[in-house]
């Protein structure tokens, strides 16, 4: 176990200049400028996707409640239209 955080702790370079293998440049290790705009599109495009999915599930949800409201005043109005039996014959 002692081994192994002494290899853990041990810098795996000397020389730190000198990090890449040879015949490999930095172009080829690093993700550059595509890959930098491929990132930003890819984060911009689930912005987008998030705002979007929270406006529908808020629309959705509004709706419900506005159906539940609508219900809820047809129940009353049927509560109150039974109580009274000239109101539920039409009749005046």
């Amino acid at each position: 176990m002692h081994h192994l955080i002494l290899a853990l702790t041990v810098s795996p370079s000397p020389d730190p200049t000198g990090t890449l293998r040879p015949g490999l440049s930095e172009d080829q290790v690093t993700p550059g400028t595509w890959g930098f705009v491929l990132t930003a599109f890819i984060v911009i495009l689930t912005t987008f996707l998030i705002v979007d999915m929270v406006r529908r599930i808020r629309r959705v949800r509004y709706r419900a409640q506005v159906e539940e409201a609508r219900l809820a005043a047809e129940a009353e109005g049927a509560d109150t239209a039974d109580g009274n039996g000239d109101a539920a014959s039409g009749t005046r």
